[in-house]
């Protein structure tokens, strides 16, 4: 990627994995020009671009960072799919096989995976009631709300419900009243899972400021991890999400996920938009 020396220019790119869709601005070289306001006008899909997550990519001393930010405006410490597309743009530009990228869930090694394919690892779950964060001293494998689901930290917090029918759950009712329930201080992600076999799982999301999605990384961490604890699957699955599949192996050393990513489009915000935006 390359940046408009001109301040008042933004160029962007538009990429996804799954459908899960992003906006991925390069702030290296330049001030970081994104704000709760800009996030949000870019993120509505009418008067924006609309995005699952925007990824701006910037330097950390001599480490490449990341931050990603939701459409409601707020930041999220972990993003999966988002780092597998900025770990291709960088693979491309070093022609490295392997990159770290800095984040707020810690420094993440990808790997080119071969066949167009990206693998990164997520990193250790929070398995503990503080590191999810909960809001009281309880058992993550099963919650006290009705479903009995299990919470996972991937860097940002999970409510996966083990359900018999996945597609049967209205997660447009049952997404929003568990995102902002009491036991989630910093709100949550939602999944429902269905599981098919011990290695495969139907994953349905609701992303925390962002609504229903059609694929989430991080959710499938959550949901690979969930399952494992409870004894329904092993720990290396397929994950089905409604954008398609994701590999996830959660190994000694992390979570890794494996699976495409598509750069659909580049551009420049106009100075109009920007103003506008704030």
């Amino acid at each position: 990627m390359t940046n408009d020396s001109d301040n008042a220019a933004l160029a962007f790119l538009k990429m996804h994995g799954l459908g899960n869709d992003f906006v991925v601005i390069d702030a290296r070289g330049r001030e970081n020009p994104m704000t709760p306001a800009l996030a949000r006008a870019i993120g509505d899909r009418h008067f924006g671009i609309g995005f699952d997550q925007l990824a701006l990519i910037r330097i950390e001393g001599d480490v490449t960072a990341v931050d990603y930010w939701n459409a409601d405006g707020s930041l999220s410490d972990a993003c999966g799919n988002a780092t597998r597309c900025v770990a291709r743009l960088m693979m491309a530009e070093t022609g490295d096989s392997t990159v770290v990228l800095r984040t707020g869930r810690g420094d993440l090694i990808c790997e080119d995976a071969g066949s167009d394919l990206i693998r990164v690892n997520m990193g250790q779950p929070q398995l503990d009631w503080q590191e999810i964060p909960l809001a009281q001293d309880i058992d993550t494998v099963a919650l006290p709300i009705d479903g009995s689901p299990a919470a996972t930290g991937m860097g940002n917090p999970h409510c996966s419900f083990f359900v018999d029918d996945a597609e049967a759950i209205n997660l447009d009712e049952l997404g929003p009243r568990i995102e902002n329930h009491a036991l989630f201080p910093e709100r949550t992600n939602v999944q429902v899972v269905q599981v098919l076999d011990r290695s495969n799982l139907r994953v349905r999301v609701w992303e925390r400021g962002v609504g229903h999605t059609l694929a989430s990384g991080s959710s499938s961490c959550a949901v690979t991890v969930a399952a494992a604890r409870k004894g329904l699957a092993n720990r290396k699955v397929t994950v089905h999400l409604d954008g398609g599949d994701l590999e996830i192996d959660w190994r000694e050393d992390g979570v890794w996920m494996t699976g495409p990513t598509m750069l659909v489009s580049s551009g420049t915000f106009s100075k109009e938009f920007l103003q506008a935006a704030g």
